[in-house]
């Protein structure tokens, strides 16, 4: 019989519950921004009309004929239905750099710095990564 201590630490818990309902909320932001977009509540930056046009053609022309901006530029359209939509995805996408934070401090708290260190970069390098400032081609 094993008397090991099986649970998980509080920080895998912290962890565990932002994802979980990080996840969730995402998940229905995404339901939201999509009903929104398919009611016309905000009319799209790329007409119905064109998409079904524009689907078939190399992504550059796809971009430069439906003037859609490259990168974050998207965040200026976010008035409009469609890109709206990546709001939630963007917010997913993101979800593991808003976990970590708070285990910065819980492991500092807990006099572990070495992972508290390592969540910090963890936050960095996937921060720059999503910021395209380091040209991966992503964007």
């Amino acid at each position: 019989m094993s008397t090991q201590n099986t649970a998980a630490p509080k920080e895998q818990l912290l962890y565990g519950t932002m994802l979980f309902y990080g996840c969730w909320s995402g998940l229905l932001v995404m339901v939201v921004t999509y009903l929104i977009y398919c009611f016309g509540v905000l009319d799209p930056h790329v007409g119905m009309q064109d998409v079904t046009r524009l689907w078939s053609m190399p992504v550059g022309e796809y971009l430069a004929q439906g003037d859609v901006p490259v990168g974050w530029g998207w965040t200026t359209l976010l008035n409009r239905g469609d890109f709206l939509n990546f709001l939630g995805i963007a917010f997913l996408a993101g979800l593991t750099i808003i976990c970590y934070i708070p285990l910065i401090g819980a492991y500092f708290k807990k006099k572990d710095p070495i992972f508290a260190v390592l969540a910090i970069a963890e936050i960095v390098v996937l921060s720059v990564a999503a910021s395209g400032l380091v040209g991966s081609g992503g964007h």
